[in-house]
């Protein structure tokens, strides 16, 4: 065989087992993305879906850092979590945008993930300090319906790992596995809540505060802090039907529902508790705290004028009673019920209401007595 041809051939079979090996290199990449998105699709739970994302099997991908931004400009997703105890202060690789131009800056061209050096100057903001400073990274768009909902963010400390003109077919795909399990996680959660959630309102309803109040007492029992229970009733509310419609106490009930809202943090819990009658719940909070808040609710809706063509305008007040469950001072033999804590509150209420309305009643930490209900 002549020596040009033995050496064609051998240049062609080393183009071949390069070929091989590069063919086999992408088929096990390609079964570590599968088991990873197959993981994803499995999983209902918002918080194991956002674990799942920031925290992969290193063994498997060596990714030494991995981000992730959520567009999230009602604080939907961070009151999802908070609500269900997340601390979201423990997961700082898990951040938010209030709006979608912050998410837009790291895609100027185009929606498809981008490869390439850390540039402080554009990656900083991605990679947080309490993590380590990658040396390449990988930008991975979250799109739906051709907008951006997120962006996954991965880095490595070796600089040539993710080069710039490196194809990108698995990270695009992963991407859109990503976007659309948290698109559905987040729906699933909204559907939950639809069934909890008072339609004029729009804050939770009765069955919602019920179901958390079991959960937000062993929380605070288990946890040892306080928790403020707050009743709050609309004063001479059937007089504004009466004289202005119902159409107008519609009006009333839906932004005193806002009125109170504003007010407390992303993690209390709100809920109509009946009519008129709206009940809170301040994980947290001590006596003096929920005093506070309940002082800025009422003067924020004594405040509040409503007007109607052709009437002049009217107000309205609130009355409100308060009652505190703190752990510590009490006998952990003994469980406690959160409906007693409602209870105290309500007596709070009727209090506040006796002595003249638009006024705060609270009775303080409840104490152990002859008429405490413990659960079974």
């Amino acid at each position: 065989m002549p020596k040009d041809t033995r050496k064609e051939n051998q240049l062609l079979r080393r183009k071949l087992e390069d070929f091989m090996a590069q063919a086999r290199q992408n088929e096990r990449k390609l079964r570590r993305f599968q088991s990873l998105e197959l993981n994803l699709i499995g999983l209902h739970s918002l918080y194991d879906l956002i674990k799942a994302i920031l925290y992969p099997d290193y063994a498997t991908f060596k990714w030494d850092i991995v981000t992730l931004i959520l567009l999230d400009p009602e604080y939907e997703i961070q009151r999802i979590l908070e609500e269900a105890h997340i601390d979201l202060e423990q997961h700082p690789t898990l951040m938010f945008a209030s709006e979608r131009e912050q998410l837009e800056t790291l895609y100027p061209h185009s929606l498809f993930p981008t490869l390439s050096a850390y540039r402080p100057r554009k990656h900083a903001r991605l990679f947080v300090p309490k993590t380590r400073r990658p040396a390449s990274v990988a930008l991975l768009p979250l799109v739906r319906h051709g907008k951006l909902i997120g962006s996954l963010n991965i880095g490595s400390c070796s600089d040539n790992r993710f080069i710039k003109g490196v194809r990108t077919d698995f990270f695009e795909h992963l991407g859109g596995v990503v976007a659309i399990c948290l698109e559905n996680a987040v729906n699933h959660e909204r559907l939950k809540r639809q069934g909890l959630t008072d339609t004029l309102t729009a804050v939770n309803n009765r069955r919602f505060f019920d179901q958390r109040l079991g959960e937000e007492v062993a929380h605070a029992t288990r946890e040892q802090h306080p928790l403020s229970c707050l009743l709050l009733d609309i004063d001479h509310f059937k007089e504004v039907n009466d004289r202005h419609g119902h159409q107008m106490g519609d009006r009333v009930l839906m932004e005193v529902a806002a009125l109170i809202r504003a007010q407390m943090r992303g993690n209390d819990v709100l809920a109509r508790y009946g009519g008129e009658e709206f009940a809170a719940l301040l994980a947290q909070t001590p006596n003096a705290a929920a005093i506070e808040v309940a002082e800025r609710i009422r003067g924020s809706i004594a405040e509040r004028s409503f007007s109607m063509k052709g009437e002049p305008d009217f107000s309205v007040t609130i009355s409100i009673g308060i009652a505190t469950l703190d752990p510590t001072s009490l006998d952990q033999a003994r469980p406690v019920d959160g409906e007693y804590l409602v209870g105290q509150a309500d007596k709070s209420l009727y209090d506040a209401k006796a002595s003249g309305r638009n006024r705060v009643v609270s009775s303080g930490n409840i104490r152990l007595d002859s008429e405490w209900l413990v659960a079974g």
